[in-house]
This record gives C-alpha cells, sequence and structure tokens, in this order.
C-alpha cells in the first residue's frame, strides 16, 4: 500500500522522468570522415533516441569523431608493450531548425592487454575501440536528451 502513496505522491507534485516521453526527435546525420567508428557511433545514437529519424526532425546532431589514440601504459624490460590505451575524442553540435542550442566534447578510453599474437591483439583493439565508442554514444546521447528537455521546457514556458 506504501508503494502505491508514493507513486501517487510522485505523479502529484509534477515530477515526470527525463525519459519517460518521447522528447527525442533528434537527427543523426552521417558522421564523415571516420569509417567504421562512426557508422557504430551514429547506430548506438540512434539506437539511444528510439531508432533513426528523418532529416525534416526539428533537432539535428552533428558528430565529429576523431580518430582512435592509442597510449602505451606498461613496458616490458625490453620495451614491448604489454598494456595500452584507446583514447577517442567527438565533438557535437545540438541545433534545432538550425539553431545552435548545445556544442561541446566528449572523450572516452579503455585500456586493453596488449599480447603478440596478431589475431588476439587486432582483437583486443577491436573490441576496446567498440566499447569506447559506445561509452561516447552513451555520454552524447545522455547530454543531447537533457539539452533537448530544457530546450521544450523552455520553449513551453514562454
Amino acid at each position: 500500500m506504501k508503494k502505491y502513496l508514493i507513486i501517487f505522491t510522485l505523479f502529484g507534485c509534477g515530477f515526470t522522468p527525463m525519459f519517460s516521453e518521447n522528447k527525442t526527435d533528434i537527427y543523426v546525420p552521417v558522421i564523415e570522415g571516420s569509417g567504421i567508428n562512426g557508422i557504430e557511433l551514429r547506430n548506438a545514437l540512434n539506437s539511444r533516441f528510439g531508432g533513426q529519424k528523418s532529416e525534416n526532425a526539428p533537432y539535428t546532431l552533428r558528430v565529429t569523431l576523431n580518430s582512435p589514440e592509442t597510449k602505451y601504459k606498461a613496458l616490458e624490460p625490453t620495451g614491448a608493450a604489454t598494456w595500452q590505451e584507446i583514447v577517442i575524442r567527438a565533438n557535437y553540435v545540438l541545433t534545432y531548425h538550425d539553431n545552435v542550442i548545445s556544442t561541446g566534447t566528449e572523450t572516452a578510453s579503455e585500456s586493453y592487454t596488449f599480447v603478440r599474437y596478431l589475431v588476439a591483439a587486432n582483437a583486443s583493439y577491436n573490441n576496446a575501440v567498440s566499447n569506447t565508442i559506445n561509452v561516447l554514444a552513451e555520454k552524447i546521447g545522455t547530454r543531447a536528451i537533457a539539452e533537448v528537455a530544457e530546450h521544450e521546457q523552455t520553449v513551453s514556458e514562454k
């Protein structure tokens, strides 16, 4: 019974969860010059926004994706790398009918074990890049949804 009382109290106070309504009519154009990483980021963002939207959507999220940077984290006494880190940066611009409402840069990274075997090393690297792209999509998507919710609230108050 107490659960229902709490739920009814929350509904009465005007509280609405940010993700409860479909305020994510955001179009994500093709991310140029970034190959498969751009495709994966765009697909992850579209998934986050509830599917691909048309070019006529009121909001547009343009993303520029930098190439992955590799940093050595651990070296053997011989000088061979055993632990590396992938760092990827993305810049984004969120517009509402061609008016910029938000810009920003997000960075994500992941460490991985670098082994001498080529197939295992490539698999480890590709997995780290894929995980980093998913983290970027989560960060950028959350920011975009929050900005859209804030913009919609300001527009409705006017």
